[in-house]
C-alpha cells in the first residue's frame, strides 16, 4: 500500500460521534479514522491528510452541524479534485426531501442512513463504499481481503488479470 486511506467522520454531537467511531472501530486497523465536530474543522483535516500524502476514502457526514450543514458539506467535497471520488455518506434524522437530493444530485452521496441506525448497517456500508474506493484506486488488493468484500476484491483481481505488487 502506498498513502493511507483515511475515514473522516463529522458529527457535532459527541455522544453520536463516538457511536459512530465505535461501530467502524474494525476498518480502523487498515483505515485510520480522523474525527470533526463541524464542516470547517473537517475542511482542515481534509488539507492536513491531503498535504501528508494522504487520501479519504469515506466521509460519513451529519446534516446538521454547527454553521455550514453536512449536505453544504458533502457538495464542497464533491468539487474538488481530490476528494471528488471519496465515497460519501450521510448519516442523519433529520435532513429533508429537498436536502437529500441535493446531497446525491451534487453531493456524490453514495448512501443515506437514518438516525438511529443499526451498527451493522453502518458496518455493512463503510465495507461496501470502502470496497468500491480501494478498487478504483489500489492497484493490490490484497492487504484489503481480509477487512472489505473480498468477493468483490476476488473478482476485481481476476478481471484485472492477477495480483499486482502495488
Amino acid at each position: 500500500m502506498g498513502s493511507e486511506i483515511y475515514i473522516l467522520v463529522v458529527e457535532d454531537e459527541p455522544d453520536v460521534l463516538d457511536a459512530i467511531v465505535r461501530d467502524l472501530a474494525d476498518f480502523e486497523e487498515i483505515f485510520p479514522i480522523e474525527m470533526a465536530e463541524t464542516a470547517e474543522v473537517a475542511r482542515k483535516q481534509v488539507s492536513s491528510i491531503y498535504d501528508d500524502n494522504n487520501r479519504i476514502g469515506l466521509m460519513v457526514c451529519d446534516h446538521i452541524l454547527p454553521g455550514e450543514n453536512g449536505v453544504e458539506f458533502l457538495v464542497d467535497m464533491h468539487e474538488r479534485e481530490e476528494t471528488f471520488s471519496s465515497r460519501k455518506m450521510l448519516i442523519t434524522g433529520q435532513a429533508g426531501h429537498d436536502d437529500t437530493i441535493k446531497a446525491l444530485n451534487k453531493g456524490g452521496l453514495r448512501h443515506y442512513i437514518s438516525k438511529p441506525w443499526q451498527p451493522s448497517e453502518l458496518q455493512e456500508a463503510a465495507r461496501d463504499l470502502l470496497t468500491d474506493y480501494v478498487i478504483e484506486h489500489e492497484r493490490n488488493l490484497l492487504p484489503y481481503m481480509s477487512l472489505l468484500d473480498s468477493e468483490k476484491l476476488s473478482e476485481s483481481i481476476r478481471l484485472r488479470g492477477g495480483v499486482s505488487d502495488g
